[in-house]
């Protein structure tokens, strides 16, 4: 396939990148910042909120990764933020309707939830926690997430698009995860907000391949997470001391992640098997 992947200069789209084109697919690379890829087809610089550039880069794709975002809520303007994020989201998913494309992949969040990036303590209803899990919202960027995942599912009933919304955690490998790793083990409450959730950026990389080539109809989101947490503590006790009282609803033992991943293994086939506790899981 030839594959529009946008954001690819950011820490998940380099590895998306090399990941496409290690399975054979060609690659038309977009991003804010410039991108350097010899191996691509063509390469876009300039913002998506751009219709043009966003035209031209959907040129004869076939399927669409869809990265480009502003990552986090830390931004002076909170409302600039939701509606760039909402805006790029509908105008990638839009041209992308209109050019015929059959296939999306967008990068969605965990925060889509509400819980990572709450500036009130928050705590799930029920554990491990799935897509059906209620919003509890209150931040900007995790609203554009769930706005993300409704652009999709209108793109699907307008133009017949197949979307796939994965909601990925904090996502990381090398010492960008080893730090992540050291401050849960210096402080596990800062993370409680997260469920100690992460995924291998690898594995990230793998889940949006596969995602574009499974055969797949429909609009769909789907928890992408590693198997375990970031902590050296059980998730029964991570539960009991920073939320306790909250229901599970299936056994959750030794380090077991808080998230349910059934909907990716069942959908997709695939489940994260890399874990930062053994030699196999760092890179």
């Amino acid at each position: 396939m030839l594959v529009l992947v946008t954001g690819a200069a950011g820490h998940i789209g380099g590895h998306a990148v090399a990941e496409l084109l290690g399975a054979g697919h060609d690659v038309v690379l977009t991003d804010l910042l410039p991108v350097h890829e010899p191996r691509a087809v063509r390469v876009h610089t300039g913002d998506l909120q751009d219709p043009d550039l966003v035209r031209k880069a959907m040129d004869g794709v076939d399927a669409v990764v869809h990265l480009g975002a502003i990552p986090h809520p830390n931004v002076p303007d909170p409302s600039a933020l939701f509606a760039e994020n909402c805006h790029t989201a509908h105008r990638v998913l839009e041209e992308a309707g209109r050019a015929g494309v059959r296939r999306v992949v967008a990068a969605s969040s965990m925060s889509a939830v509400g819980l990572a990036w709450s500036p009130v303590p928050a705590s799930p209803a029920y554990v491990p926690l799935d897509e059906q899990h209620p919003s509890l919202v209150r931040d900007p960027y995790g609203l554009s997430k769930v706005v993300l995942e409704e652009v999709a599912r209108t793109a699907h009933r307008r133009y017949g698009t197949d979307v796939v919304s994965m909601r990925f955690p904090f996502t990381g490998a090398g010492d960008r995860l080893d730090e992540f790793v050291r401050a849960c083990a210096a402080d596990p409450a800062g993370q409680r907000h997260d469920l100690w959730g992460w995924l291998h950026t690898l594995d990230a990389a793998t889940a949006i391949r596969i995602a574009l080539e499974a055969d797949v109809t429909g609009a769909h989101v789907v928890n992408v997470t590693a198997p375990d947490t970031t902590s050296a503590l059980s998730s029964a006790a991570l539960m009991a001391t920073h939320h306790p009282g909250v229901p599970l609803r299936s056994a959750v033992t030794g380090h077991a992640t808080l998230f349910d991943t059934t909907a990716c293994t069942d959908l997709l086939g695939f489940t994260p098997r890399r874990t930062w506790r053994t030699t196999e899981g760092e890179s």
